[in-house]
């Protein structure tokens, strides 16, 4: 049975090989500490981010790096305990530090693994610095709610604007059931209000209770087969990355050189 290759467990003399048996790439798991309802414990997302690298890791070998526990989450408010957010702008500049610290030993691929949807803009914003400063570095951002269309069908099936919904459930009954309250979850149901709005609300004004959707239709038995979905889907996502290259050469400091007769 293959077994993650766990950054925080290898030395400084095996890391070399690992990322050289993996053309030289790396996961980096990013999740939240946030609310997730009356009925779901607040490390929902970094669980399941660290959960799907790991199975993504054994199957492709690709070092996995640890996982960060907390993201933006500026949207949940405060009208709940249990969030801890991080600003967009620290959380750019840690994972753009991340990236570069994980260069530096030799990463040229970085898979940016994200499972709290309000991360994908401070990411993204890493992503674009990482690129800039190194121009053999090459940054994945994939978000694993919508890694592929069934997996994003399944989130999206009791909620457009969903929070700790169906899917999210049944994924913790599967993978966690110790951060899940059984006897909450009949009466957490709430609906997305967010249909046809103009500004981007936090969720203390679209939800009664801090869920968006529908948990009570949820089962360990579902959450286990979307698990396995998104594992399968961004194993094939990744491996794809291992081989793939720029469509064309040119550098990213130029300079641009004019096609001879133009």
């Amino acid at each position: 049975m293959s077994v993650p290759v766990l950054w925080s467990e290898r030395t400084w003399e095996e890391i070399p090989g690992d990322l050289g048996g993996a053309a030289q790439a790396a996961l980096l798991p990013v999740g939240a500490t946030e609310q997730h309802g009356p009925h779901l414990g607040c490390g929902m997302d970094f669980v399941l981010a660290d959960a799907v690298c790991r199975e993504v890791s054994a199957r492709t070998s690709v070092p996995m790096l640890p996982t960060l526990p907390y993201g933006c989450s500026l949207g949940h408010s405060r009208r709940w305990p249990g969030t801890i957010a991080l600003d967009p702008i620290l959380m750019t500049d840690l994972v753009r530090q991340v990236g570069e610290q994980a260069y530096h030993s030799g990463v040229r691929r970085l898979f940016l693994v994200n499972a709290h949807v309000t991360n994908a803009a401070p990411l993204r914003c890493a992503l674009e610095l990482l690129r800039a400063a190194h121009d053999d570095l090459m940054v994945a951002l994939v978000n694993t709610a919508t890694v592929s269309e069934r997996v994003r069908a399944a989130h999206f099936a009791d909620a457009e604007d969903w929070h700790a919904n169906r899917a999210e459930t049944a994924l913790m009954q599967a993978l966690a059931p110790a951060l899940v309250r059984e006897d909450c979850i009949a009466a957490a149901d709430d609906p997305d209000r967010t249909g046809g709005l103009v500004f981007a609300h936090p969720v203390n004004r679209t939800s009664r209770n801090g869920v968006t959707g529908s948990p009570s239709q949820a089962n360990a038995a579902e959450g286990a087969e979307l698990f396995a979905w998104m594992v399968e889907d961004l194993a094939a996502l990744v491996r794809r990355g291992l081989t793939e290259t720029p469509p064309l050469p040119h550098s990213y400091d130029g300079p641009a050189v004019a096609p001879q007769g133009a």
